[in-house]
């Protein structure tokens, strides 16, 4: 990684964006602000949301045209109103700034407190690991991590946890190695997918980025962009769905999103073939872009499908 907190495919995002003087800008998931910095670059005005709080010492500086909302993405409609900005961008998942602080407990290679809160409110993953059911821990993990041994791991975390409990984040990756017999030379840690379930379901991602997908409809102006960067096949596929769905590429809704009434025409139009990745140089800069995708798509001037269902 080249710097401290590196945004993951910025000139992909920016070019899908096209962020200029005169348009209004969403950066859903301000972080560190790597996004945020570019689109003022190149003369936007930016609304940034964030719900963890300490991302506002990042803001510092960022200019009268900038305005940090400490609040979900999914909100971002309810508070700039329908058709209000030309552009929205979405970066998914725990940022490099999350990973990088221990005392925020998502990352199973530093030593913290089993935490992973986003926002700070609610219960932890030391709640969930330390009171749920084996049946519902193992429901988390494949559900969420997709998580091949999840009632394996489930069990050795119910056994461990009569003696005690689950505080630190390498206590409880410790004990899902051994539930997995070890490294033996894998690449990916044991742990990886057990500390994604775990914060997939402390934060309610996958609830978040539907309704997020959902507001940013309502919120973008005809011809406004959106471009979502996601981690891992859970968001990949919703926004996927999403997108088809929305520029009537499928038949019908989902469980994601309502079904359209008959006629609705197509509130997007994609941007591209698929999604796209990260190049090879970029990857060898940053190895947190190595698993992102990034899926684009222009607003059209048909009503958002929520308000015409």
């Amino acid at each position: 990684m080249t710097g401290p907190h590196l945004p993951v495919l910025l000139a992909e995002v920016v070019a899908a964006i096209a962020p200029g003087p005169g348009r209004h800008v969403v950066d859903g998931t301000f972080g560190a602000g790597g996004y945020s910095r570019a689109f003022l670059a190149a003369g936007a005005r930016v609304t940034a949301f964030d719900r963890d709080p300490s991302a506002a010492r990042f803001a510092e500086g960022l200019g009268e045209g900038f305005t940090l909302i400490c609040a979900p993405f999914s909100t971002m409609a309810d508070v700039l109103g329908d058709g209000a900005v030309d552009g929205v961008a979405l970066d998914l998942g725990v940022s490099s700034m999350q990973l990088d602080e221990p005392d925020r407990g998502f990352s199973f290679l530093r030593d913290g407190p089993l935490d992973m809160r986003m926002g700070g409110a609610g219960e932890t993953a030391a709640d969930i690991v330390n009171t749920a059911e084996a049946a519902e821990i193992a429901r988390i993990l494949w559900l969420y991590g997709e998580e091949r041994q999840s009632r394996r791991i489930a069990s050795a975390i119910v056994r461990r946890r009569v003696t005690q409990p689950f505080t630190r984040t390498t206590d409880l990756a410790e004990v899902i190695e051994r539930a997995l017999g070890g490294r033996r030379g894998a690449r990916v840690h044991p742990a990886t997918r057990s500390f994604q379930a775990l914060r997939i379901a402390v934060n309610d991602e996958l609830a978040e980025l539907d309704a997020g997908l959902v507001a940013a409809e309502r919120v973008l102006r005809p011809g406004g962009r959106l471009a979502v960067v996601t981690f891992h096949s859970l968001e990949d596929r919703r926004v996927k769905t999403f997108l088809a769905e929305r520029s009537g590429r499928t038949p019908g809704g989902s469980r994601h999103a309502p079904e359209p009434p008959r006629g609705a025409d197509p509130s997007f139009g994609l941007l591209g073939s698929g999604s796209g990745g990260p190049g090879e140089a970029e990857m060898a800069a940053n190895p947190r872009a190595r698993s992102a995708r990034l899926r684009a798509a222009e607003r059209t001037s048909a009503p958002a499908w929520r308000a015409a269902a």
